[in-house]
């Protein structure tokens, strides 16, 4: 059996509250995951910030937010297997496979978003923790995020977007179906994975917003991407253009949305398989 310890920032909470049920519960899909292993003798322990000096087996880094502190990729390094501490950037820029170019020709509708995952809103909420207890705010630069925008053109874009280092303009490249638009999810840790096609009647597309799903294949060339972006657990959003797959978003900290958590919670254990084959591999 293995000693596993999850790295998190020091002001993030993995766990919440007890509920009613006097149960822990956490916003993150790796919560599950971790009592699957729990369940099968594994020890787990949530270490928030570097202040712990703890030996184990194994390690996950998962530090929610964009770009992944120096200091704690540093101390993630100590442990003889730490998982995806080669994903410590998963800004737009890096991940995205859809951001405008100049000269590309590209004529349809458009799309501006934040460079940071998730509109910089995990950074936001370690800032506001950091200073409610008396400490600078460890994100201190990011800038409050506009919700995302579609454009029919380029052309329609408002001056200076272009230009801010904040934000990025993409292709809005929904896949459309009759009733909506569909985008398609990558769960994996490890070897061990699971692909869903999620169809809204919202061009943004969400997990907790769709009106149906179906399993779906994953593409030979998201996989080379997992490998040129350092993931051993995460989830990938990405839809077909054109007959290949493009790479929208890259999540190294997926949640768990509230609607869906026994739906989430019911792959938990496949994806457990994945975490005990990652120890296996590197022992």
């Amino acid at each position: 059996m293995a000693r596993i310890i999850v790295i998190t920032h020091e002001h993030d909470r993995f766990l919440g509250r007890r509920g009613l049920l006097l149960r822990r519960n956490s916003r993150y899909m790796l919560f599950d995951i971790l009592e699957d292993l729990k369940r099968r003798g594994h020890s787990v322990r949530i270490q928030p910030g570097l202040s712990g000096q703890f030996s184990a087996d194994v390690a996950v880094l998962h530090v929610d937010a964009t770009m992944t502190p120096a200091d704690y990729l540093e101390h993630a390094r100590r442990f003889p297997l730490c998982l995806n501490v080669g994903a410590a950037d998963i800004s737009k820029r890096r991940v995205s496979g859809a951001l405008l170019a100049e000269g590309d020709g590209w004529l349809g509708p458009v799309i501006v978003k934040s460079n940071l995952n998730n509109q910089g809103i995990p950074e936001t909420r370690l800032n506001r923790r950091s200073r409610r207890a008396g400490q600078p705010a460890p994100f201190a630069h990011v800038p409050a995020m506009p919700s995302y925008e579609v454009y029919q053109s380029r052309d329609d874009v408002p001056d200076g977007v272009l230009d801010r280092d904040d934000l990025v303009v993409e292709k809005f490249i929904p896949e459309k179906e009759p009733d909506g638009f569909a985008v398609r999810f990558w769960v994996f840790c490890g070897e061990r994975e699971r692909c869903t096609r999620y169809v809204s009647p919202n061009s943004l597309v969400k997990a907790s917003e769709t009106i149906r799903r179906e399993p779906a294949a994953v593409p030979d060339e998201l996989r080379e991407r997992r490998r040129e972006l350092g993931f051993d657990y995460g989830k990938f959003d990405f839809v077909m253009h054109e007959g290949r797959a493009v790479l929208l978003d890259a999540n190294k900290t997926p949640g768990r949305p509230q609607n869906l958590v026994k739906m989430f919670a019911a792959g938990a254990s496949d994806l457990a398989d994945g975490f005990e084959g990652l120890i296996r591999r590197a022992r």
